[in-house]
């Protein structure tokens, strides 16, 4: 009779727990978040991607109510920090910096411990910008046009920086010596290379208008074009590449990714608090400033440009032989 007892009560407690749990993990997603998120980036403080990350951050802390903190987790062209995420518990308080360069990794890479596609869970794009096409003083070429041309004439013997392999300074430059049928020298840098690009030590760079605009407008470097198939707010003097090369187009895109398993209304709390923050009149302000505007929209979205990226950026890759550093 005892033992009837006890185990009729243990197995109600057990019934009841059963039914406790579900009720226990919706109450934890709709009270998210209860502390600090962790926004983690791949690449230095002050890069693109961090500059845009931290624009994100402040005015996301105050809609969530809690604080936004942006990791920075440089290394292996921001895999490092992707896989840092890609790691982490996929409950929210864990969230990555996305940008273009994860999806030229998931070719440039064979041997990468994580699949981006599979194992991140698209949030929302955030933010899209042309690269402007930016030369040392010294050169002599003042146009798009007069830059092929000596280009042409001058195989070989014009160097152009990026950040590395894959990254998006590089992968843009590919893609115009291949549409544009020039021969130039890549120099990868692991810091800063505007001093050495001002100096005339490297000729051309493509680089993100947020980092450049600056010097342009102190007339330290001359923009040549800008790298979107139209131009730029931001230099609207400044012709596109695509005026010059039809159909060329390489945008720099960044967007909020989370580990996957990560509970979908969390995605789309998130996901809401995102757009509300692109769509503020502050946010428009500043992004306009780095040369750029918001994407926002759903996680299909930005699904979609992802897989649409990876392709693009994966025939660029294959055709130009690249390989990482």
């Amino acid at each position: 009779m005892t033992m009837t007892l006890r185990r009729r009560q243990f197995l109600q407690l057990a019934a009841g727990a059963a039914a406790i749990l579900p009720w226990s993990r919706t109450a934890s997603a709709l009270d998210y978040p209860m502390r600090p998120v962790r926004l983690i980036v791949g690449f230095p403080a002050a890069s693109a991607t961090d500059i845009v990350a931290r624009v994100i951050a402040q005015p996301l802390s105050a809609r969530l109510t809690q604080q936004v903190i942006v990791d920075n987790r440089p290394g292996a062209g921001s895999n490092i920090g992707t896989e840092a995420v890609v790691r982490a518990t996929a409950d929210g308080y864990t969230l990555l910096g996305a940008t273009v360069t994860n999806a030229v990794n998931a070719t440039l890479y064979k041997d990468l411990s994580f699949d981006f596609v599979c194992d991140i869970a698209p949030v929302v794009g955030t933010f899209r910008s042309p690269s402007a096409v930016v030369v040392t003083q010294s050169l002599p070429a003042t146009t798009l046009a007069e830059f092929i041309a000596y280009a042409k004439a001058n195989p070989g013997k014009i160097n152009y920086a990026s950040f590395g392999y894959g990254t998006a300074p590089n992968m843009a430059a590919e893609l115009f010596k291949m549409m544009a049928d020039v021969d130039l020298v890549h120099v990868p840098y692991r810091t800063n290379y505007l001093p050495d690009l001002i100096s005339g030590q490297v000729q051309v760079a493509f680089n993100p208008i947020a980092l450049s605009i600056a010097q342009i407008k102190a007339g330290k470097l001359r923009a040549l074009a800008v790298t979107g198939s139209t131009r730029s707010n931001a230099l609207p003097d400044i012709p596109a590449v695509a005026e010059f090369v039809p159909g060329y187009e390489a945008y720099i895109w960044h967007g909020i990714g989370a580990p996957k398993g990560t509970p979908a209304d969390i995605v789309g709390k998130l996901n809401t608090a995102i757009n509300a923050v692109l769509a503020d009149s502050d946010t428009k302000t500043r992004f306009a400033e780095l040369g750029g505007g918001a994407i926002g929209g759903s996680p299909d979205d930005f699904a979609k440009l992802i897989a649409a990226e990876i392709t693009k950026w994966g025939k660029v890759v294959l055709a130009a032989n690249i390989k990482p550093d």
